[in-house]
């Protein structure tokens, strides 16, 4: 497009005396464009909230294994920015313990038939939508777990529905709507946290995507549930 356009990457490594080698990092991810016309507050502001906070909370206390936190430009023009940032992992073999991809994660309604199925999703999907998604693929299925047990732990009110699918997901195209596909499509694990965007959410890619929209209750307990995930110790192995 004549331009360029900067993926944004912070790394916290244990500090003290740890033993080498080190476990493989966990990425921890958003994107941070929007679609003209829509301020994004839930597309996908409320990802890069939990990924500032979860930020300030690694400022202060080191993780037991390294973590990359990741902004990425050019989701809405097909996932351009985490395509690159993962295919240069993987030409460089980097290995990666997983990516956990914030996607809108702070819209939320307890009012009946305010969540949409969407089409082809083979579990039951709740009429109301006041759940966590997180959605991950074969060979993400112990990210998914590890994630879920997470929220059970850190918060026992916030409903999730954990889903793995086969493959890289594409017989399901609305299971790839975010950076973690890229990820998928390189071998990684990754896992996408989610509301569900449209299936949920009337304002998604309107202009009344705004703040005052924002369920912050759920999204704090979003962040809580990805602070757990980094303290887990049963975490994802290196690939």
């Amino acid at each position: 497009m004549g331009r360029t356009f900067p993926n944004i990457l912070a790394i916290r490594n244990p500090i003290g005396g740890r033993r080498l080698p080190r476990p493989a990092p966990l990425l921890i991810g958003a994107h941070y464009d929007t679609v003209a016309g829509s301020p994004g507050a839930d597309d996908n502001a409320s990802g890069l909230i939990v990924l500032l906070e979860i930020a300030e909370r690694l400022s202060e206390a080191p993780p037991e294994r390294p973590v990359w936190l990741a902004a990425f430009c050019l989701e809405e023009q097909g996932l351009l920015g985490s395509a690159a940032f993962a295919a240069r992992l993987r030409k460089l073999k980097q290995p990666l313990g997983g990516a956990v991809i914030l996607e809108c994660v702070g819209y939320a309604s307890e009012e009946e038939g305010s969540q949409r199925k969407p089409p082809g999703i083979p579990v039951p999907v709740p009429a109301a939508g006041n759940f966590l998604g997180i959605i991950g693929n074969d060979a993400s299925r112990r990210l998914v777990t590890v994630v879920e047990e997470a929220a059970r732990r850190a918060v026992p009110a916030l409903k999730t529905l954990g889903l793995t699918v086969p493959g890289c997901g594409k017989s399901l195209p609305d299971v790839r709507r975010s950076d973690h596909a890229a990820f998928w499509d390189e071998g990684y694990q990754a896992v996408m946290l989610t509301d569900t965007a449209n299936y949920r959410n009337p304002h998604y890619h309107q202009p009344t995507d705004r703040v005052d929209t924002l369920n912050f209750d759920f999204l704090e307990g979003v962040i809580d549930v990805v602070g757990a995930s980094l303290a887990a110790r049963t975490g994802p192995n290196a690939e």
